[in-house]
């Protein structure tokens, strides 16, 4: 039997390619987007999911867990809303909350039962070196540190269970957004490199490594920790 991951937020970016690399692990792919991607992988899965709407959400997460029972699940699903601290809105810290943060725990939820019965089972959430701190994101380092608390907390509930969770805090990566705001030629985005010790932007894929190093059967004595995929950006700011 295929063995099926979750990705919330497979069809770009980051998502993208941890679903390829799931894909090319032999595994199904169950791909949760608003979008469908571009070209679908030969074993995918692409169920349309609006993150911020509840009973949406609900629903195709019941939907996945009924048609896969996935016993591993990335919560990749992100949206940023940057703004200083005096012109965020409760709106939009009510929607970065829903679709960061309350996605990883509906998601979580649903894929629970099948976890537990197959006493296996592998989370990673995805977070973000600006859960450290970064200026214009009140919202977004807020939730992204909560996906590394909540990561923190269910590897202590779970760890009997046989599911491990951890999560990966990424620097600054070229995805598509990342370059559409920072154009190559851009004197803030030489900067951005610049303050990378390894002197290079990551990639999607430097990412989905670490991600596949988490799901891996093999990696059952890791829980409870975050792996910063950065270039050496957060030495200086990681607590000790």
């Amino acid at each position: 039997m295929t063995e099926t991951v979750l990705v919330t937020g497979g069809s770009g970016g980051i998502g993208r390619a941890v679903a390829e690399r799931a894909a090319a692990a032999g595994w199904r792919v169950a791909n949760l987007d608003l979008r469908p991607p571009a070209a679908p992988l030969p074993a995918e899965d692409f169920l349309q999911c609006d993150f911020a709407d509840l009973a949406a959400t609900r629903a195709v997460l019941a939907e996945v867990a009924a048609r896969h029972a996935p016993t591993r699940l990335v919560n990749n699903v992100g949206v940023v809303k940057p703004a200083a601290l005096e012109e965020t809105s409760v709106e939009d810290l009510a929607t970065v909350m829903d679709v960061n943060l309350r996605s990883a725990v509906l998601a979580a939820q649903a894929l629970l039962p099948a976890m537990r019965a197959a006493g296996f089972g592998r989370i990673v959430n995805i977070a973000s070196r600006a859960a450290l701190g970064k200026e214009l994101r009140s919202a977004y380092g807020a939730s992204k540190a909560g996906l590394i608390g909540l990561a923190r907390t269910w590897a202590l509930e779970l760890a009997a269970d046989g599911i491990t969770v951890n999560a990966i805090g990424p620097g600054p990566i070229a995805t598509e957004l990342f370059k559409r705001a920072n154009p190559d030629n851009s004197p803030r985005t030489r900067a951005i490199i610049e303050g990378v010790p390894v002197k290079r932007l990551g990639t999607p894929e430097d990412v989905a490594n670490a991600v596949q190093f988490f799901l891996d059967a093999r990696s059952g004595f890791v829980t409870g920790q975050v792996l910063y995929v950065c270039g050496g950006l957060t030495v200086g700011l990681a607590p000790i």
